[in-house]
């Protein structure tokens, strides 16, 4: 079967679904944490610089690649640059992205057991320690195990449908009620008594509490929020028409991620600092400070299940691009059913996540270079995977895509001056690659 047979019935459709692949985790999940373990403030200006200034042309480069193939990510650098090792580039995405597949399932698992809990009222109870109950959960490898597999499951099921019936229907309906729900939370967020020191802490930036770690780990936050790197986007962009502007595509997805990610940072820290808790918590702080903050509402026990109901379809948005790339790169072309290799791909994920579900229970105590093999496996496709894959693609951008093509592609359905081409061109022919190796060598001490 030929997975460019399918496409995006819509330019809302592709941009939701790929807004959708990039939010996720990434911002909802990832950024709080990372912001504020990193400095609050400070963090977020570096986030928001590496987006704008690296991350947006970087969305732009795998959009040009994937529509000006056609093709999927292994096959599209096939296209493009046939008889040469730049295939190397998705196998790279493929790889990285069943290796952030298997960790990023292990939380959509957590996220799910939390909307099965909700539901019966389960949480928010007087006087509960939701550090205890997170705590509870994630040591449990029952409950991790099935949450990763009931998680992936969904996955199997959505992506077996395509990318019209399948991935974009559910990104159509579920992103919008996202921003929704998200704003309800914040407006009531911000009116916690106290609340005033977290939004200090978000917004007044204190550079001072920022290391070469810091960097690299804004840099790697804005590739993990946008999908970049892995060629998630290539695939996704290899079902679109040309009546859409690949800039202003990329730039709908970017001001999105941004407008999430500050709408994360509004509702997380000013209730993590109104209850006394710590920013630095790690990946488990948006499970004990969303309770918390549900719980001082009217029906809050509602509005926790609908509001993790609608978490876990924008984190479904984004692993249904990672099963995706993986799907289609061993389906296009081979005469094999879309449907056996989602499954396939899903087993062979389940089996390889159970280790960093274990990672709060019996596995704790195994670690590598002293992380534990979920915190690993984080640090390995964040800090090493996506800038690497980044780098390529911008080398490849810079040395081996066809110009002309290039130029067209970046043109088609918009009125840009011919600048612009020229500065985005000359943005990931130099300062891309440039900026990815300058603050990765800056984090490892080499400079």
């Amino acid at each position: 079967m030929d997975t460019n047979k399918d496409q995006w019935s819509s330019r809302i459709g592709f941009i939701l679904s790929s807004a959708g692949a990039a939010i996720g985790l990434g911002a909802i999940w990832k950024f709080p944490y990372m912001t504020g373990m990193n400095g609050g403030g400070a963090f977020f200006l570096l986030f928001i610089a590496f987006t704008i200034i690296i991350g947006l042309p970087l969305l732009i480069a795998e959009f040009v690649i994937g529509r000006g193939a056609g093709r999927e990510a292994i096959s599209a650098y096939k296209k493009l640059a046939p008889k040469s090792g730049w295939s190397i580039i998705g196998r790279w995405g493929v790889f990285g992205s069943f290796v952030l597949l298997s960790f990023y399932s292990v939380v959509g698992g957590w996220v799910l057991l939390y909307c099965l809990l909700s539901i019966p009222g389960l949480i928010i109870k007087t006087g509960a320690d939701y550090e205890q109950l997170f705590g509870s959960i994630t040591a449990n490898p029952l409950w991790t195990i099935t949450g990763l597999g009931l998680f992936l499951i969904i996955n199997i099921i959505v992506v077996s449908f395509g990318i019209k019936n399948g991935i974009e229907k559910a990104s159509k309906v579920m992103m919008p009620l996202l921003f929704v729900f998200f704003i309800i939370l914040v407006i009531r967020s911000v009116t916690f008594e106290g609340a005033s020191t977290g939004l200090e802490f978000f917004l007044q930036p204190d550079f001072s509490k920022i290391t070469g770690e810091s960097v690299l780990y804004a840099l790697g936050q804005s590739f993990f929020s946008l999908a970049v790197g892995f060629s998630v986007m290539v695939t996704y962009s290899s079902y679109l028409g040309k009546d859409v502007s690949l800039p202003f595509a990329a730039g709908s997805v970017s001001l999105m991620n941004i407008f999430v990610s500050l709408l994360a940072g509004l509702a997380i820290f000013p209730v993590v600092f109104s209850f006394g808790l710590e920013p630095t918590e790690g990946p488990g702080l948006l499970f004990m400070v969303l309770p918390e903050a549900f719980a001082q509402m009217p029906f809050g026990e509602v509005f926790l299940s609908l509001f993790l109901l609608l978490f876990l379809f924008a984190i479904l948005t984004s692993s249904f691009s990672m099963l995706e790339i993986i799907t289609s790169a061993f389906t296009i072309n081979k005469n094999r059913s879309r449907s056996k290799v989602a499954l396939i791909a899903g087993i062979v994920v389940f089996i390889a996540g159970i280790p960093a579900a274990l990672s709060s229970s019996s596995m704790k105590n195994v670690t590598i270079f002293n992380l534990t093999i979920f915190d690993a496996s984080d640090f390995l496709v964040s800090n090493i995977l996506l800038p690497g894959g980044c780098l390529l693609i911008a080398l490849f951008i810079g040395i081996r895509m066809d110009k002309t093509l290039m130029k067209q592609e970046f043109s088609y359905s918009n009125d840009l001056s011919p600048f612009i081409y020229k500065l985005w061109f000359q943005i990931m022919r130099w300062l891309v690659p440039v900026t990815i190796i300058i603050v990765f060598l800056s984090s490892t001490g080499i400079l």
